[in-house]
């Protein structure tokens, strides 16, 4: 059974309106989404946003009325949203439980099986369709970026060395392959670790992808609306975070002298400090312990962090109500 990370904290960081409009921007297999609409009276709804097929699968499981799912990925929000204007909205990023324990998606290094790594495997390539045709530079640069990973240069000349002499497809070679090129690691990880989180990334776009949506997000939220948002790793954060702030901060050209009272408002408003699960749901849920909620309520200032610059949006994106 999968079990949301954070989940109470999360529902209340939404400050849910009964009769409000909401967003459960990562459905998975529908944790944050159920304990929403518990929440919702008879007006309130809730749209469910994810571009795993067996996501959808488990939406197709809620038969309530107020309930909307599209199958599409983050990029897509504003086609998904249109014109409308939202009380709250979450996402819950990375990769789910479940598609860790799925051998036949590929994201685990603990279990054997295809090389594939894609949240929705009918776009895009696959791990080992990228690691066969990649240079040797383009993976050492992801492995070490994405993965900060200090022996990304053994690595990468361990894949395009193995590659060589025979397809690398499955996942347990890439993790034994990684394991001799790797000499040290932390007590506790997996030498593979870092690896295969980095493929995942890049295989799927997440960063690119959670650049593109937070500021769609943000210009879907109503005034007083709550966008809240749990990351796994730093460099997801890191991009939650430093948005978050430069959209908390009046936008001033430096040196122009201003009183307080001509200040212009901003568009977010922090709520709190950054929170981590509890020691209880940490031992229940190992995943948990790298979990980070941050918090913001929209306000009627103007948003300042536009979509980054030289960012596609993948055409195709699929859906349905």
């Amino acid at each position: 059974m999968h079990e949301p990370v954070l989940l109470s904290e999360a529902i209340e960081a939404l400050a849910i309106s009964p009769e409000g409009l909401y967003l459960d921007g990562t459905f998975g297999r529908g944790g944050h989404s159920r304990a929403i609409l518990e929440r919702l009276g008879p007006q309130g709804r809730l749209i469910a946003l994810d571009r795993d097929p067996e996501a959808e699968r488990s939406a197709r499981q809620i038969s309530d009325p107020r309930f909307s799912f599209f199958r599409a990925p983050f990029s897509a929000l504003s086609r998904v949203l249109g014109g409308r204007v939202l009380q709250g909205m979450l996402f819950d990023l990375g990769v789910s439980s479940p598609q860790l324990a799925d051998p036949s998606r590929g994201f685990s290094f603990r279990t054997d099986g295809p090389l594939d790594m894609r949240m929705d495997p009918t776009q895009g390539e696959s791990a080992a369709q990228w690691l066969a045709r990649a240079e040797e530079q383009q993976i050492r640069e992801a492995i070490r970026d994405y993965g900060e990973e200090r022996f990304a240069k053994q690595i990468a000349a361990a894949i395009v060395a193995a590659r060589g002499r025979e397809p690398l497809v499955r996942t347990r070679q890439l993790a034994d392959l990684v394991a001799k090129a790797v000499r040290t690691r932390e007590p506790g990880q997996d030498p593979a670790t870092r690896t295969f989180q980095a493929l995942r990334i890049h295989v799927n776009r997440e960063l690119e992808e959670v650049s593109l949506m937070l500021p769609q997000a943000l210009a879907h939220l109503a005034v007083n609306g709550r966008l809240a948002v749990i990351s796994f790793h730093s460099l997801e954060d890191r991009i939650v975070k430093r948005f978050l702030q430069a959209n908390a901060r009046p936008d001033v050209p430096r040196g122009l002298p201003l009183r307080e009272a001509e200040m212009p408002q901003p568009a977010l408003k922090i709520m709190g400090r950054a929170i981590r699960a509890s020691e209880q749901e940490t031992r229940r849920n190992p995943r948990a312990r790298s979990a980070i909620l941050r918090v913001a309520a929209r306000t009627a200032g103007t948003l300042i962090s536009p979509i980054a610059p030289n960012t596609r949006i993948e055409p195709g994106a699929r859906w349905r109500n």
